[in-house]
């Protein structure tokens, strides 16, 4: 029912050195959904943890994961789980959370064993806590949103920030997901890193054939990963994140790190990109 994965961290001159696969091995995410399974990969980047539940009608409970070396996995950690399946329930702290598509549930530090259940799939997004914050369950219309780019430049999207200073508190998570429009393919460009902060993303609503190109690397050795949908990069401080569709998406992002000011970023300049 439970599987974890370590994923160690990676500094930028031993990835230059990476082939095609060894590239995957450390940064690719896949393979997080999977009926009746609670699937996770454990990082060292910032200690993030990244994973996805689905329960398949029945129900799922998560709560001692050895790796965090704690009881129960929220005895010093919070988390974000965003519903991108079916219609669902979340149990956590003893009150139920019913979550549909695009929903996103924050618990704070000390809510105890984690349930799910019915016909959603869960992503789950977790880091260290040093304080307690109140469980607030999010829906779309209540994110903050910012929209962003042309048609002109093939990146009009808009940004809904789910876990934001502006929205809801948290120790360290700032997650929220961005949708391209149709025609657009373009995110994050011009890119940017942020030293400060560890970034995990994750592509949905490709169409079974499409996929996208996520740019990663230092800006002047950039790499790329081919994703499908219902996956993911594991972007490390140092990483450029970028990337390109064959289609319009949406992608879920989150951050762990120092501060949770969504606006501190090192900008790229697009010459400098190599």
């Amino acid at each position: 029912m439970l599987n974890v994965e370590t994923r160690h961290a990676i500094d930028p001159a031993t990835a230059k050195a990476f082939d095609t696969e060894t590239l995957r091995q450390h940064f690719h995410v896949a393979g997080i959904f999977r009926d009746g399974e609670i699937r996770l990969i454990y990082t060292h980047y910032d200690r993030m943890i990244v994973g996805g539940a689905v329960p398949g009608g029945a129900s799922l409970t998560l709560d001692k994961v050895a790796e965090a070396g704690t009881e129960s996995l929220l005895d010093r950690r919070e988390m974000v789980v965003v519903n991108i399946g079916g219609d669902g329930t979340v149990s956590a702290a003893g009150s139920d959370h019913a979550m549909v598509r695009g929903d996103m549930l924050y618990l704070g530090m000390g809510s105890g064993p984690v349930t799910f259940a019915g016909e959603g799939r869960f992503y789950i997004l977790s880091a260290p806590a040093h304080s307690t914050h109140p469980t607030r369950l999010i829906r779309i219309a209540e994110a903050a949103t910012i929209t962003l780019g042309s048609a002109e430049a093939a990146n009009a999207r808009t940004i809904y920030q789910f876990v934001h200073p502006d929205v809801t508190k948290a120790c360290q998570l700032v997650v929220g997901l961005t949708r391209l429009e149709p025609g657009s393919i373009w995110n994050t460009m011009p890119a940017h890193v942020h030293d400060r902060r560890s970034e995990a993303y994750l592509y949905i609503d490709l169409p079974e054939s499409a996929r996208a190109i996520h740019l990663m690397g230092e800006p002047t050795e950039t790499r790329h990963l081919v994703l499908k949908n219902e996956e993911g990069a594991i972007s490390p401080p140092w990483s450029i994140h970028a990337g390109a569709g064959t289609s319009a998406y949406t992608f879920i992002w989150a951050m762990a790190g120092d501060n949770v000011d969504y606006k501190d970023v090192d900008m790229v300049a697009m010459e400098t990109l190599r």
